[in-house]
């Protein structure tokens, strides 16, 4: 029996960082691709901005949906300790923001992240998707840096 494909996202947008310039359209940007997400009807949009709405737990209760390291990561930690989606489900996660190339590394730069300490302040692209792949499907990233 075939089971319907359901869509799922992760979407970031962070225009100001206390270390770089600041950007005008990030937030904006990524707005827009998660209305578009809603539109389609994905089963979740997990939506990361400032002054974003808090991000439903399966647990229950919520946290922050600001774009820091720290919320970042300990959202990707909880959500994907374990796969959860079927076969045939998609995976999307979409990124407006600086992104920063060091020691031949990507990295994503979120709104305390520090370009002088990337290791330990920034999502490593790499690290993120390995970790995304936990859910027990292939990712699609889109970004707009």
């Amino acid at each position: 029996m075939d089971q319907k494909a359901q869509n799922w996202a992760i979407v970031v947008g962070v225009n100001k960082n206390s270390n770089l310039l600041p950007l005008d359209y990030a937030e904006r940007d990524a707005e827009s691709v998660r209305d578009f997400f809603r539109e389609l009807k994905f089963k979740q949009v997990y939506f990361f901005a400032k002054g974003a709405d808090p991000i439903p737990a399966d647990e229950g209760g919520s946290s922050s949906a600001e774009p820091t390291f720290g919320e970042l990561t300990n959202f990707l930690d909880r959500r994907f300790a374990a796969p959860f989606l079927k076969p045939s489900d998609n995976l999307w996660f979409f990124f407006a923001g600086h992104g920063l190339r060091v020691r031949e590394q990507d990295y994503l730069m979120l709104r305390d992240s520090n370009p002088g300490n990337v290791d330990r302040a920034a999502l490593k692209v790499q690290d993120l998707a390995a970790q995304l792949r936990g859910s027990g499907r292939a990712i699609s990233f889109l970004s707009r840096q």
